[in-house]
């Protein structure tokens, strides 16, 4: 049986990817910041029938002492092998930036990029020491282009899809795979607990209070079932040699095949017709 590490864990793709992988026969360490949360999870695994194969961990990627304790309980578990690790832990605050506080950008860049940075360094050991190993990062379709009231989330999916990039010629020297798995839309929870920052007396209020109902509208129509981003994940992890990008969506396999290709002038001015931001004045 295949070990595997799935951090957020607690709702959305994370969980999915932690049933699928299960139903797929993989030892799964399902890890989450507070356990607490872990009720939904524990329902899905006995409806599938695959709790057995499941051990749930706390694990804060924004924590050094945390991921030293998880890291060190998992291998404890497996005779100090693990086969993969999957990156979803995730956090979000909408808004323009200019109103966004600094703590809440910070924390968004530490979960989303040095999270990812700090656990894989801490897992590096391990993956040398098998010559073998796959990092699989679930990324965004923001990291294809820029996002109004985004920003900070668009920076911190730019920054890790760089440092995969960069990070993927380190690792394959090891035999590590690294692997981006970039969904578009998709019903998961991240939006719906992301801080929406909107000071009245902001000169951005009007284009935001337009943005945030638009983006909401546009969000309800498009977003798809997070199952099929969960299948995706399985597929790339049992795949003999896997891609290194995987787009899921209609929307991210679009985005991701014009970038660069349509001038970011006429993207913008789409986007803002389509949210309908062309309207607003200051």
């Amino acid at each position: 049986m295949k070990n595997v590490i799935v951090t957020g864990t607690s709702s959305g793709i994370g969980l999915d990817t932690v049933v699928a992988l299960a139903k797929q026969g993989w030892r799964v360490f399902a890890t989450m910041r507070n356990t607490a949360k872990s009720e939904a999870l524990e329902t899905a695994l006995v409806e599938a029938g695959v709790r057995d194969r499941v051990e749930i961990e706390q694990l804060d990627v924004t924590d050094a002492a945390s991921i030293a304790t998880a890291v060190e309980t998992v291998l404890s578990r497996t005779g100090g092998k693990l086969d993969a690790v999957v990156h979803n832990a995730g956090v979000a605050v909408g808004g323009a930036f200019e109103d966004i506080p600094d703590d809440q950008s910070r924390h968004v860049m530490e979960t989303n990029f040095f999270g990812v940075v700090a656990l894989t360094r801490a897992l590096m050991p391990t993956f040398r020491k098998q010559k073998k190993g796959r990092v699989l990062i679930v990324s965004s379709d923001a990291a294809f282009m820029g996002q109004p009231g985004n920003a900070i989330y668009c920076a911190s999916k730019w920054a890790i899809e760089g440092w995969a990039e960069a990070a993927a010629h380190e690792l394959n020297l090891f035999g590590i795979d690294v692997i981006l798995v970039e969904p578009g839309p998709y019903r998961t929870p991240i939006w719906e607990n992301s801080p929406h920052v909107m000071p009245p007396e902001s000169p951005y209020y009007a284009w935001s209070e337009q943005l945030f109902k638009a983006a909401d509208e546009h969000t309800e129509r498009t977003a798809r079932d997070p199952i099929e981003v969960a299948r995706v994940i399985v597929k790339a992890l049992d795949a003999r040699s896997p891609r290194f990008r995987y787009p899921v969506g209609p929307l991210a396999r679009i985005t991701h095949a014009v970038r660069g290709k349509i001038p970011s002038r006429v993207m913008r001015r789409g986007v803002s017709r389509l949210l309908g931001l062309n309207r607003i004045r200051v």
